[in-house]
């Protein structure tokens, strides 16, 4: 196994060992979901298919106008229907038709259920105008209590009163009236019912927002239409009246324009109905005056040539006489609307532009319901008006200077055949303008009359500009929520919360927690043991015979210092131990104390000297029994390593205390009183004096000393000690303060240095606290109660 399976297992286990936090954080979030599954509101979705149909010139509905070619075009610009089709306009004569901005809630204990489809106990009768009622947003609440009463209230923990349907109740919007039904009122007798009107703009802005349209595909004429509610059957109607209020705006546009051309040819045929009327007028009297019957045909070439000339002549102007029509007509119009387009005009190009302009000008109109005039679409399109005008402007311009020059040159063309026919009797030359001026005024009649009832004919027989291809249905299933996402997501968050705590913690982690953690950093310098972190009832102070996992781990701690000793090679007695540490509170006098009881339970004299002369604290230990629930430890100087230094008349015997015979074999030189000169005592020549001499009368001498960062005391006195044992507390040593003990023995300051690591939790345990500890101890598992 290489290292990095080794870093990916000691990972995957420093979150496994918490796995309690990551199955209650999974179980919570499970609740929590199975909670929102059940009182959340499910969505439904509806969908419809429509297909967009192409007015393409003769083919189309209007086929009737082909002369014209009023509707003719390109392909049709599916972006615009879309954005046509969901217009602000549309679905406010949707809201109108279905009364959407009417909602009724039966209210419960923690959701609320929305009734529709007109399954309602009341109805509500408004008494104010239409006008102020689609703009008001009010609710109130109703409670269901007989068939002739009812209590009202609009807060639903206000006191409510009670009144009759049929009576008018007073709201802020104005009056209302309830009227029941008996059909539903039983069925929710004794309920409370919530009524919310909100603005009809509202809720056509609403569903506009939720609507989505969207082309089938690239290229298609086939538009998707889907709508997600709480309420599939409303989803449903709303689609379905979305379609066919938009085919029916259509068809009232297509309407506009017919009734437009049919306004501009009756206005011509009225007019040209007085020409006609006056040139029959004239024909009558000039016979009646000159007293004509019938008058003799003239010659075959000449009224043959008259005739084509007269009849190519009548064509022209007639041409000229609606293009000029035409000009007058669009040069007088202001702003933008629907130009006659069946007038009989021949120039395809002027008919063509005429049919995009209506296009466009209806379009605008359209859009005009749900905008105004500075919507950048709006704009795009009055520029495109615009050039059509001019560019039709321009055509009829030179439309009409082609006609009048044709007609000059007919006429002068006919005046020479005339010449000929003039050599006839004059009224027979008269009579025969007035016969041309009557048949050219009563063919333009006739045409016109024609185009009018065409006219009418095609917009009887338009149809839709859309075919439903599907209408809307739904599936009965809701879209949202979803459960088996709703568990997944639960389930991936109560497993990512805890592992973001966990690993956010770890990141910002600065602590050592247990052996692992130190061997990484101190490399080959070992790590001798680790101390498990002791309860509050625990004994602090191993005794004969202890089996504690404190004892355990105490015990592998001495094995490993005679290890180390031994693997040295060393004849000479080396039993001098320094403890010390970094800073107080880090356990050293605890881990010293102990290791002098497990050392003396072997059968080995033991002697423990207290050198932390600035703080003492082995009389916690040894001043009465630990275990008493009322013991205070109570420091009681006695004569001690400050006395043995600076008084040459005090011996060795004179500050060795034995021991309780509970923690065996052990003598203690306590520190004795605190001196005004700590430092200057420790280096004096006595000091090199004591540790020879019970370096040869004890097996192990085991030193308490003071912390290495806080004061120098140790290291004046380290030059003694034959193991330096460095204790670090799992949860508090911060990694960056163990540069210094590195340092110091880079240097040669410190000599034998090894660590132990001091209150390692139970789950923060290494090889020891795993495997080793509580050996032949029967442990009761959690889940056995018995």
């Amino acid at each position: 196994m290489n290292k990095m399976e080794l870093d990916l297992k000691g990972l995957l286990d420093s979150y496994l060992k918490h796995w309690k936090w990551f199955g209650l954080s999974v179980f919570i979030l499970i609740l929590l979901a199975y909670a929102y599954l059940r009182y959340s509101t499910p969505q439904y979705k509806a969908s419809a298919k429509i297909q967009i149909i192409e007015n393409k010139g003769t083919s189309s509905e209007l086929s009737v106008l082909q002369d014209l070619d009023v509707f003719s075009g390109g392909k049709t610009q599916i972006e615009d229907e879309i954005e046509i089709l969901k217009s602000r306009g549309n679905l406010t004569q949707v809201v109108k038709k279905l009364k959407l901005n009417v909602r009724y809630f039966v209210v419960g204990n923690i959701r609320n259920s929305e009734l529709y489809g007109g399954n309602f106990p009341f109805s509500i009768n408004f008494i104010s105008p239409d006008s102020i009622v689609n703009k008001s947003e009010h609710s109130f609440f109703v409670n269901l209590n007989s068939d002739t009463s009812f209590e009202y209230g609009e807060e639903e923990d206000a006191p409510f009163k009670k009144y009759d349907f049929g009576s008018r109740v007073k709201t802020k919007i104005g009056s209302i009236i309830l009227v029941p039904d008996g059909e539903f009122l039983d069925t929710y007798k004794g309920n409370r019912l919530k009524v919310v009107i909100s603005p009809i703009p509202n809720v056509a802005d609403g569903y506009r927002q939720k609507i989505s349209v969207s082309p089938a595909a690239e290229y298609s004429n086939i538009i998707n239409i889907a709508l997600v509610d709480p309420i599939q059957k409303r989803a449903v109607d709303v689609i379905n009246e979305l379609i066919l209020t938009n085919n029916s705006n259509a068809v009232a546009d297509k309407k506009n324009i017919a009734d437009r051309t049919t306004k501009f040819i009756n206005d011509r045929i009225t007019e040209i109905y007085s020409s006609l009327s006056s040139v029959d007028q004239t024909a009558e009297s000039f016979k009646e005056s000159r007293g004509i019957a019938d008058l003799g045909s003239q010659s075959n070439v000449n009224f043959s040539q008259s005739a084509a000339s007269e009849r190519q002549l009548q064509e022209t102007s007639i041409q000229l006489n609606i293009a000029s029509s035409m000009k007058d007509l669009i040069s007088d119009q202001e702003g933008y609307d629907i130009i006659p387009t069946n007038v009989g005009l021949n120039d395809a190009g002027i008919a063509n532009a005429a049919q995009k302009y209506n296009e466009l000008v209806a379009q605008r109109n359209r859009l005009l319901e749900s905008s105004n005039e500075k919507n950048p679409v709006i704009r795009k399109l009055d520029q495109q008006l615009e050039d059509l005008k001019r560019g039709m402007q321009s055509s009829l311009n030179n439309v009409t200077n082609n006609l009048d020059l044709q007609v000059n040159s007919l006429s002068k063309q006919l005046s020479q055949i005339n010449s000929r026919i003039y050599a006839a009797p004059s009224n027979e030359r008269a009579l025969r303008d007035i016969s041309r001026q009557q048949q050219t005024t009563e063919s333009l009649y006739l045409y016109l009359l024609q185009k009018r009832e065409e006219s009418q004919i095609t917009f009887a027989s338009a149809a839709p500009k859309s075919k439903i291809v599907d209408s809307a249905y739904g599936l009965n299933l809701p879209v949202s929520p979803k459960p088996k996402f709703v568990y997944l997501a639960a389930i991936m968050a109560g497993l990512l919360i805890p592992f973001s705590i966990i690993y956010t913690r770890d990141l910002l982690d600065n602590k050592l927690h247990n052996k692992l953690d130190l061997e990484k950093i101190v490399g080959d310098i070992p790590v001798l043991a680790e101390i498990p972190k002791i309860g509050k009832k625990a004994s602090k102070l191993v005794k004969k015979e202890d089996r504690s996992v404190l004892a355990e781990s105490l015990r592998i701690l001495r094995t490993n210092l005679d290890y180390i000793h031994k693997s040295k090679g060393k004849t000479e007695k080396a039993n001098i131990i320094f403890v010390t540490s970094s800073v107080p509170g880090e356990g050293k006098t605890l881990i010293s104390s102990n290791l002098a009881s497990i050392f003396a339970n072997t059968g080995k004299k033991v002697l423990l000297i207290g050198a932390d002369i600035r703080n003492p604290k082995l009389y916690t230990f040894f001043s009465g029994d630990l275990d008493a629930p009322d013991f205070k430890p109570k420091r009681e100087v006695k004569m001690g390593l400050t006395e043995y230094l600076s008084n040459s008349g005090v011996h060795l015997k004179d500050i060795v205390n034995p021991a309780q015979d509970l923690y065996g074999n052990v003598d203690l030189v306590y520190s004795g009183k605190i001196p005004p000169n700590p430092t200057e005592l420790l280096m004096n020549d006595r000091m090199k004096e004591l540790f020879e001499e019970v370096s040869e009368l004890y097996d192990y001498v085991v030193v308490d000393t003071a912390p290495l960062m806080v004061v120098t005391d140790t290291l004046l006195i380290s030059e003694y000690a034959n193991q330096m044992l460095y204790v670090v507390k799992a949860g508090a040593t911060e990694t960056k303060v163990l540069d210094f003990p590195l340092k110091l023995k880079k240097e040669g300051k410190l000599k034998n240095l090894s660590f132990v690591v001091n209150n390692v939790k139970q789950t923060n345990l290494g090889y020891g606290g795993k495997y080793g500890y509580g050996y032949g101890k029967t442990v009761k598992k959690w889940w056995n109660f018995g």
